[in-house]
């Protein structure tokens, strides 16, 4: 498989899509944020001095997604048709977050819906820091892809 972001010299490139056909297009994405147990239990009953953690989160990555491409250098801006994260709190100090992107065009959303996920992650991290410093992000992966030349993924775990 050739990488595309490349030009014949090796020099990075914005791949052309102008010739490709506009289809829809989903992606889902998915990380987790680990904490302390008491953090978590703090975020379920609202007690984050911050204010609802995971309404800003949301919120955060919906933003995020919708700016992907101001931060992600070969990104091409897109206008997303759809965006929406959920947030499974696991115990006992686990939250899943799940970011699904949508857009009719000419490239797929898999890296706003990565973004939306890493974003909203470092949302929650920003909120809790000052009570639990030893919260991690990981996992952040794509789980399913749809549209386009390359057809459908799904991620088997």
């Amino acid at each position: 498989m050739e990488l595309t972001h490349f030009d014949e010299a090796g020099r990075a490139k914005m791949v052309d899509v102008s010739e490709k056909a506009d289809t829809t297009r989903v992606a889902v994405a998915r990380g987790q944020v680990e904490m302390q147990p008491e953090t978590l239990e703090r975020i379920r009953l609202g007690q984050i001095a911050k204010g609802d953690v995971l309404a800003v989160a949301q919120v955060a990555g919906i933003m995020a997604a919708k700016q992907t491409s101001s931060i992600i250098p070969m990104c091409h801006p897109l206008g997303i048709t759809g965006a929406k994260l959920k947030f499974q709190l696991l115990p006992p100090g686990t939250i899943e977050i799940e970011a699904e992107v949508k857009v009719t065009g000419k490239t797929g959303v898999e890296m706003e819906a990565l973004t939306a996920v890493s974003v909203a992650a470092l949302t929650i991290y920003d909120m809790c820091k000052a009570i639990d410093k030893t919260m991690v992000i990981s996992n952040i992966r794509l789980m399913e892809k749809s549209g386009g030349k390359s057809g459908h993924f799904v991620r088997h775990e």
